[in-house]
């Protein structure tokens, strides 16, 4: 039986607080946290087609993850079937990263870095897989409780036995729930999702603002959806440089 996420108090779904694309960018600006997506967005490449491609099965999990990131299908039925053609071992998923560890997109540390020294906590929330996303985030110095993702499931063997359902990051709305849940934690008032697909775009409300990112892959309807698009991290960079 899933586990079913509550919306914590605080986190009642309303239109997004901001209605400009200056009150988006102050909003970046005093941001007391910034929640960035990973595949397409931290990072250059999509993890899940990454680990098809490197398992043999690229083209048909692709697909798949392009109707996911459109939000044609629900991100959990996306999830699911991909995976179940992927199957991957323990010893798939360690090698990948061994001989093709993610790369990161140009501009994210020092993006990163910015905001660590202006003590602005900064999270990875992906629906991606979380021994993917730790290696990313040990890259930018950010704590591993920190990190939000999906859970990949191993026999004693090895073989592939499914994923942790029971994670936010695992169903659709789960990015947002994630949020709601760190305002309810630390009390913060301003939290910015970051992301280039539609799963990062929908997480706003509850978070305060949200900016489309189209440095890697552009995404029509995230694109149309945000009031603030950048297609490079030295804009965000720029941006604080204001204060």
């Amino acid at each position: 039986m899933h586990r079913r996420w509550p919306v914590l108090r605080g986190c009642i779904r309303t239109h997004c607080t901001m209605a400009t694309l200056e009150q988006t960018k102050e909003i970046f600006r005093r941001a007391d946290a910034v929640c960035f997506d990973v595949d397409s967005t931290v990072i250059r490449e999509e993890g899940i087609d990454e680990l098809a491609k490197f398992c043999g099965v690229g083209d048909a999990v692709r697909e798949m993850t392009c109707k996911a990131m459109g939000g044609t299908v629900t991100f959990q039925k996306a999830l699911t079937d991909r995976l179940s053609i992927i199957k991957c071992s323990r010893e798939q998923v360690n090698k990948l990263l061994t001989d093709h560890p993610p790369q990161l997109t140009p501009g994210i540390k020092d993006l990163v870095d910015r905001l660590h020294e202006r003590n602005v906590k900064v999270f990875l929330v992906s629906g991606g897989f979380r021994s993917i996303v730790e290696h990313v985030a040990s890259q930018l110095s950010i704590p591993h409780d920190r990190v939000y993702a999906n859970q990949l499931k191993f026999y004693f063997n090895g073989e592939f036995a499914g994923y942790d359902e029971t994670q936010p990051t695992a169903e659709s709305g789960g990015k947002g729930r994630v949020i709601c849940m760190l305002k309810e934690k630390y009390g913060f008032e301003k939290v910015v999702m970051i992301g280039d697909g539609a799963t990062d775009l929908e997480a706003c409300p509850p978070a305060s603002a949200f900016i489309g990112f189209g440095g890697n892959v552009v995404r029509p309807q995230v694109k149309e959806g945000s009031l603030w698009y950048v297609t490079s991290f030295g804009e965000l960079l720029k941006e604080l440089e204001k204060i």
